[in-house]
């Protein structure tokens, strides 16, 4: 009898994850995707002024994090960190925030030193169409775009971006 319970548990664990598909992505884009468009909508607040055009060959990082969610704050800082030393221009960063507020948004730009020329307050968070394109809801990323704005890159770390950036 007491290993009935434990064969019921075993079973009904098999059964639940049998219907998970093994090789399909669980979540937002995909590497080979064309991306959607990358700039928030009129309601968005631009945190500097300058403007991003990715020279020929030339890639963009695309960088979605909030001040609430400490990783994708961390990778966002240490993303522009790294291209703070890129000489050679290959990649343009746009960083948008999901932060209600701009001027939380604003501070932590400030505070962790992002230097990324196009920077972002969609205060409409998970209700915003970037929010929506480019599917959020299962947690902040970054995704490298070529000149095409195709995907070829997704949750670069700051180390792999170093990497191919040498």
């Amino acid at each position: 009898m007491k290993y009935a319970k434990l064969i019921f548990v075993v079973l009904l664990i098999s059964s639940l994850t049998s219907f998970v598909e093994k090789d399909k992505p669980t979540g937002g884009l995909n590497v080979g995707d064309v991306a959607p468009s990358y700039l928030p909508d009129a309601t968005s607040l631009m945190l500097n002024n300058q403007t991003v055009s990715p020279q020929k060959g030339g890639y963009v990082l695309l960088s979605f994090w909030a001040g609430y969610d400490a990783h994708s704050r961390m990778l966002n800082a240490n993303l522009s960190n790294v291209l703070q030393n890129d000489t050679q221009h290959k990649v343009e960063m746009v960083s948008v925030s999901f932060d209600e507020y701009p001027s939380v948004s604003r501070e932590i730009v400030r505070m962790d030193r992002i230097a990324a020329p196009l920077c972002f307050a969609e205060t409409r968070g998970a209700e915003s169409d970037l929010y929506k394109r480019y599917r959020l809801h299962r947690g902040f990323t970054n995704y490298l775009l070529n000149d095409q704005g195709v995907i070829v890159a997704k949750n670069v770390t700051a180390a792999q971006l170093a990497s191919y950036l040498n």
